[in-house]
């Protein structure tokens, strides 16, 4: 498997940047952290071993990116405008200049060529693949957000201003207008999967509540629940992920 490891300072951020790329050619793949989670984690908790057989293939190219949460959503000494504040400069350093490295390491791999991307995490990355995917479906085409909540609440609390709400995809998303932005996202290959067991709360109870809000706004979507047996932890993702690949993927 190739494996490539970059350091780059950020504009947005005002600081240097980590992340890893494994795989030869593929479609793109954006990999989010879980919760504190550095770029180093998918491979810390042996999803990328679990994504081998595609990444060989040639499926499959998966970018992982690095968290600042620490800094922002988990900062439970700093005031929440300040924290999503700096949570949106994250934001901006993954729109702006994360994706475009995305696709000229990708392109570079697959002809000259590169496509929309597909955006997969597990817990706090499940929160992030939803939350880019709903601001941005003009960058991401498929979602695979494992074990997420989807507001911005169990981070900030009733804390909300205009930069929280475009950060909370259950308080936004009810108010899209029809009109090209709704348009991509149906056209997108969505799955938001969580389970019913140990340390699932409050992840199935905003799941619920998003495909509530899919079904009202005519997004389909493969919104999966699993049984009370399965818990919030890497174990059962190893097993939900090649699932919904197959399914995902061409």
């Amino acid at each position: 498997m190739q494996e490539l490891y970059f350091k780059e300072y950020s504009n947005c951020l005002q600081r240097d940047m980590e992340f890893k790329v494994y795989g030869h050619a593929g479609k793109p793949v954006i990999v989010f952290p879980p919760g504190d989670g550095r770029f180093w984690h998918y491979e810390f908790h042996g999803m990328v071993n679990i994504c081998k057989p595609y990444i060989d293939a040639g499926r499959i190219q998966l970018f992982c990116v690095d968290g600042i949460d620490w800094e922002s959503c988990t900062n439970k000494n700093g005031h929440p405008y300040d924290r999503i504040r700096r949570h949106e400069a994250w934001y901006n350093y993954v729109v702006e200049e994360f994706i475009p490295r995305i696709h000229e390491i990708n392109a570079e791999c697959n002809g000259g060529e590169s496509e929309k991307l597909l955006a997969t995490g597990c817990s706090m990355g499940a929160f992030y693949s939803g939350l880019f995917f709903f601001r941005r479906p003009d960058l991401i085409d498929s979602v695979i957000a494992l074990s997420g909540v989807y507001s911005a609440n169990l981070f900030l609390g009733d804390y909300m201003d205009e930069v929280t709400y475009y950060n909370s995809p259950l308080d936004f998303l009810p108010n899209v207008p029809e009109g090209d932005y709704l348009e991509q996202m149906r056209q997108a290959r969505l799955v938001f999967c969580v389970g019913q067991g140990d340390w699932e709360e409050p992840m199935l109870t905003e799941t619920k509540h998003l495909k509530e809000i899919l079904e009202q706004k005519h997004i389909p979507a493969f919104v999966d629940i699993w049984g009370k047996d399965v818990f919030h932890d890497w174990p059962w993702w190893y097993v939900q992920l090649p699932y919904f690949l197959d399914k995902v993927l061409d």
